[in-house]
């Protein structure tokens, strides 16, 4: 009670937030005037000044307005856009290391221009991370043309690209790339045997594009580089023909009564953890099943430490059978299992699963088994990241991760309110008992919306459901454009126009995502090859254009007029935000817009956390066959499933980074001490601590610390010495003619020896090459 007393007088963090960043907006645009005047030299030449004046030792916050109102002024002149306050304040969130959340449409990419500007100011780079590679080209072609009309140098990292070129996107104020090359960048950077071979510079500044995404759906993989291991092609075959002949329990036994098992068998598979666990029927089954294959010796247990791998191939082969489903969580292309990403539907090749999951669903599949790889480097996005002196992000749908952003990352979320008021109508739920009856309803809305001429973007979790309602479209005559996250260039052209009247857009999660659907149809790429176009005078080029904007306009009304976007989602995803932005695409900056989820009790969210409850109502209602629940309450039901499963998933999140944590300060110890040796100038004195290191152990087994000399084995030193180190010294000798000698006057002498061969080795070869080979030794 106290708290919402405290927010309905002082206000929200939020909005005390806005407050402040609104009055800071008030100083920029009482800047304007001062800026239009000046001549496209003279407003480039402010960015010089800037530096000038952070060079000096003026902070950057006290130079915001100003450079907000350079960037605002260019980007009027470069691109006719004039930023809108509300921009303005995205652009302080970002600056100030914070998540802005901006709704779908409200200009995301030109927010980021300005603390892009502001903290490339400082000359050690600004680097901004996108989904894929194809909106990295994008932007940055397109924004880059803003940052080299004020003076900036712009860069991309892409993915093949050669050490030569990946240094010079990083040596620019501002570089575009995925997170997935960022990364994996660190790490080749890591392993390298040569400063010049380096291609990253600091890690100063990040600005995250579709931050929820990549800090928190991709968090739970690791970035890995991997070398070959050891080839067990045949035992993931021999293991694939047995997996068939176990049985799979219906039911769970309750642990205190040891009821509710409704059909025994010889395992259990959880679809929620992803896991299997045998019974002890099933562990018996499958020893039986292993010796008679030849895999396991007679009367050998499978849990035995020389069967661990067995049971391990044994465990990956069930998974991949019963847990892991084709064209649902890969599918097969070109005689290879590409993974199927579950949060936005993308194809993600080059990524394989751990642990001999990928090598048992390639025997299952029946494709070439490729070899298991072995870990070279590997680091989570979580703590790549968290190396950044500042991190701030942007996406349409943060809210409800907050908390995991503030946990992991220590980012702040702040909403910035709309430019205009959103206009979509986010109908209730409707609910079936079969997904036949479902498809059905979906059919009938799209064909509705189609004869009406209003566009229709169907939202699906899988690649399997798309074609599903592709063929369903297909059987009523419906013409339609299916997605399914393959071509992002080609999906960012169809999704740009699936606002045209009529038009009807099937597509996974994340297709298009970054690319707004204007109603009525996107004329910037029609007017950019009019534009482009030489064979064209200029007055004929103005009429088609002045013709193209104008024929979009009537289309932007007439499509008003039939309410805008539909949005139709096939089933409600595990993770509410995805399902936010789905309906996100719809209402873009004030247009109207409408959206529904056609569920049913066969979808697997509601199978696994809600179908008992929603089944018990529509038999207790009687529901008739076709007709559907629509209550808030089922709603709810939903969606406090959904907070269940993304609470799970944070926690699996938090325990893989627990995990990484611990990898994390070895590896930052042993990347910290690979520069030291790749920065040095001599390494001959760490090479002579750690040979004094080792020859202090290899004396110390023949001549014990504190000992007598008859304790001494100082023949079989002396042979160690000659055959492992080529040290030749007559220890017996020496001792025999000494007055008195201990332990460590035998070290001494025995080190004094390796110095004196090192020297000598040292000058036969060069000290130059010779230091080269010590480094290259130290870093290996």
């Amino acid at each position: 009670m106290l708290p919402k007393i405290l927010t309905s007088i002082f206000g929200s963090r939020n909005e005390r937030l806005l407050k402040e960043y609104r009055r800071t907006v008030t100083k920029i645009n009482a800047l304007e005037p001062n800026y239009e005047p000046l001549s496209d030299d003279q407003l480039r030449a402010k960015t010089e000044e800037f530096k000038q004046r952070v060079a000096k030792g003026e902070s950057l916050d006290d130079l915001l307005p100003e450079a907000f109102a350079v960037v605002r002024e260019g980007s009027k002149r470069v691109f006719k856009m004039r930023h809108f306050d509300v921009q303005m304040l995205g652009g302080m969130a970002l600056h100030n290391g914070k998540i802005a959340e901006m709704r779908t449409g409200e200009g995301k990419t030109l927010t980021a221009t300005l603390p892009v500007y502001l903290n490339a100011l400082t000359g050690k780079g600004v680097h901004l991370v996108t989904v894929n590679d194809y909106l990295a080209r994008r932007d940055a072609e397109w924004m880059g043309k803003l940052y080299t009309f004020l003076g900036l140098t712009v860069g991309i990292n892409l993915p093949q690209m050669v050490r030569e070129q990946k240094q010079a996107a990083y040596a620019a104020d501002i570089t575009y790339g995925t997170n997935n090359e960022y990364g994996f960048d660190y790490l080749r950077d890591n392993m390298v045997m040569e400063v010049a071979d380096r291609v990253q510079r600091g890690l100063n500044f990040a600005i995250v594009d579709e931050v929820d995404s990549i800090l928190i759906d991709e968090a739970r993989t690791p970035l890995i580089i991997s070398g070959q291991a050891e080839d067990h092609t045949e035992l993931y075959q021999r293991i694939n023909k047995l997996v068939p002949h176990l049985k799979k329990q219906i039911g769970e036994a309750d642990p205190r009564t040891g009821e509710g098992v409704i059909e025994p068998g010889d395992f259990t598979a959880d679809e929620k953890t992803r896991q299997i666990s045998l019974t002890d029927d099933g562990h018996e089954n499958a020893e039986r099943l292993m010796t008679e294959a030849g895999l396991l010796p007679d009367g050998a247990s499978l849990y035995d430490a020389a069967n661990i791998t067995l049971i391990h191939h044994l465990y990956a082969g069930l998974r991949a059978h019963h847990l892991f489903h084709k064209d649902q969580h890969y599918v097969v292309q070109q005689g290879e299992v590409v993974i199927v990403d579950e949060f936005t539907g993308r194809l993600m090749s080059g990524r394989r699963w751990s642990d001999g999951l990928h090598q048992a669903v390639e025997a299952k599949e029946g494709v070439a088994i490729q070899p298991e790889n072995q870990t070279l480097a590997s680091i989570t996005f979580q703590n790549y990241f968290r190396m950044y002196g500042k991190l701030s992000g942007m996406t349409g749908t943060a809210d409800t991760e907050a908390y995991e952003f503030q946990e992991i990352y220590g980012l702040e979320t702040t909403v910035i309110p709309p430019n205009r008021i959103m206009l979509r109508k986010d109908q209730l739920d409707l609910v079936y008992k079969t997904a036949a009856e479902k498809y059905k309803a979906i059919a009938d809305d799209i064909k509705d919306c189609h004869q009406r001429g209003q566009p229709v973007l169907v939202g699906t979790t899988s690649i399997e459901n798309s074609e599903l309602i592709s063929g369903l479209l297909d059987k009523e005559g419906l013409p339609h454009q299916v997605l399914n996250a393959k071509q992002h260039a080609r999906e960012a052209e169809i999704i740009a126009q699936a606002g045209r009247p009529g038009m009807v857009t099937i597509a996974t999660n994340m297709a298009g995502r970054g690319t707004d659907i204007v109603l009525g149809g996107n004329v910037e790429k029609l007017v950019q090859d009019i534009e482009n176009d030489d064979t064209i005078d200029h007055f004929e080029r103005e009429r088609k254009i002045s013709q193209l904007k104008a024929e979009q306009v009537e289309l932007n009304a007439k499509v008003k007029e039939l309410g805008g976007l539909r949005i139709i989602a096939t089933e409600r995803h595990e993770s509410r935000r995805i399902d936010n932005q789905l309906r996100g695409r719809a209402g873009r900056q004030g247009d109207p817009g409408s959206s529904r989820f056609y569920l049913s009790l066969d979808d697997p969210l509601m199978r696994i956390f809600a179908g008992d409850r929603v089944r018990a109502i529509m038999d207790r209602l009687k529901m008739p066959e076709g007709e559907a629940i629509e209550a808030g309450i089922v709603s709810r039901s939903i969606e406090s499933a959904q907070r269940k499963v993304e609470g799970h998933n944070f926690d699996m999140r938090k325990q893989l980074l627990e995990y990484d944590d611990v990898s994390n300060d070895q590896r930052k110890v042993i990347y910290q001490q690979r520069n030291e040796i790749l920065e040095a100038t001599e390494v001959s004195e760490s090479i002579g601590l750690l040979r004094q290191g080792a020859l202090t152990d290899v004396v110390g087994a023949y001549v014990p610390a504190g000992s007598v000399e008859e304790q001494w084995d100082l023949p079989g030193l002396q042979q160690l010495l000659k055959d492992e180190w080529h040290v030749e010294t007559d220890l017996v000798a020496w001792v025999a003619a000494a007055e008195a000698a201990d332990d460590n006057d035998v070290l001494e002498r025995v080190i004094a020896a390796a110095e004196e061969t090192y020297q000598a080795k040292t000058a036969t070869v060069g000290g130059e090459q010779f230091g080269s080979f010590e480094r290259m030794v130290l870093l290996q």
